[in-house]
């Protein structure tokens, strides 16, 4: 959206891999396909040479299509090339770092979980280029997301309303909290700039989610225009009232022909003070991933499709933003009306 130097990315990219912790000396690979932007790729080897790493630029071929990229919204297994290349996991493996610039990364692969164990960082990369310099995170940021993280790790209840009607009960009994902070500075840890939420896997959760007009569906990108009530009972969606978005949600269901595509996964809310909601209008669709959204600060986030702790695969991943709520975990008000509570 704004006319950025090679400069201006070089010196973003430094500071990431700089709360990344590259050191002198240790080994990072810049991963790429053909179609990642090489301004990245060229931003991110400079800056990891410039901190006295050994730089390795690997581009492999990108995933295949899939049969129905309207259903097929997750990030599914990840990169097939990479999948079936036992030499580019044993590259990926013998790395201290990986800045993963491939449009889907390995988000919900099980080959990331084997070189996450290896003990490789990963940071995933995938917005435009103001967005990410915007939201360049911030070292007390990590601080911020453990506590939230330690938070929900102790509680058992959360719970969501608003004024337009939500009302939603969830179960957090082996909900693993997990939380993202925009840079990977331990062994073994994978995060994506930009990014800071804390979030959680639950299994049940009960009652009705209203979507009011100006909340956004991801990976659609568009904002909601007529409200929508989904009435839920544990953990999945049993109808969706209302409107036009009411009506296309209902419909995307039903085509992705998907048994876990009417279940909730993850949850949480945002906590990236610099986040834009406007910025889904501001760019074309393929120009934006829409973190700005996702990891609002007082936002709720939302999803559907791919559960890890439960072991659901699904293809089918809705990320849902809204704003307007109020969260309360075990009585304890941690986002009111969609503001931030100062703890």
């Amino acid at each position: 959206m704004f006319d950025l130097s090679s400069v201006d990315l070089l010196d973003a990219f430094t500071r990431e891999l700089q709360l990344c912790k590259v050191q002198e000396g240790e080994h990072v690979v810049v991963l790429a396909e053909p179609n990642s932007r090489g301004d990245y790729v060229a931003a991110a080897f400079g800056a990891a040479k410039s901190l006295g790493a050994r730089v390795i630029a690997a581009t492999v071929p990108g995933g295949s299509p899939a049969p129905m990229p309207s259903t097929h919204t997750g990030a599914g297994p990840g990169l097939a090339s990479v999948l079936d290349d036992r030499a580019a996991q044993d590259l990926l493996k013998s790395a201290d770092l990986v800045v993963d610039l491939t449009q889907e990364g390995f988000i919900h692969a099980p080959v990331q979980q084997e070189i996450l164990q290896a003990g490789t960082r990963i940071i995933f990369v995938c917005d435009a280029p103001d967005v990410l310099i915007r939201n360049l995170p911030d070292e007390n940021d990590k601080q911020l997301v453990i506590r939230e993280a330690e938070l929900l790790k102790k509680s058992r209840v959360m719970r969501v309303t608003s004024a337009a009607g939500t009302d939603l009960t969830v179960r957090l009994e082996g909900s693993k909290p997990e939380f993202q902070t925009g840079f990977a500075d331990d062994p073994g840890r994978w995060d994506h700039w930009p990014s800071t939420m804390v979030l959680c896997w639950p299994e049940i959760s009960d009652g009705q989610i209203v979507l009011a007009e100006g909340d956004i569906l991801l990976p659609f990108k568009e904002y909601v225009h007529t409200p929508a009530t989904l009435h839920i009972a544990g953990g999945r969606i049993d109808k969706v009232e209302g409107g036009a978005e009411a009506r296309m949600l209902e419909t995307f269901f039903e085509d992705a022909d998907d048994q876990w595509a009417r279940y909730l996964s993850h949850m949480g809310w945002g906590l990236m003070r610099s986040a834009d909601w406007f910025a889904t209008a501001m760019y074309g669709k393929g120009d934006l991933m829409g973190m700005d959204a996702r990891a609002f600060a007082g936002n709720f986030l939302w999803s559907t499709g791919p559960h890890p702790v439960l072991g659901r695969e699904s293809y089918a991943h809705l990320d849902i933003a809204m704003r307007g709520c109020t969260v309360s975990v075990d009585g304890t008000e941690v986002v009111t009306g969609g503001a931030l509570t100062e703890r």
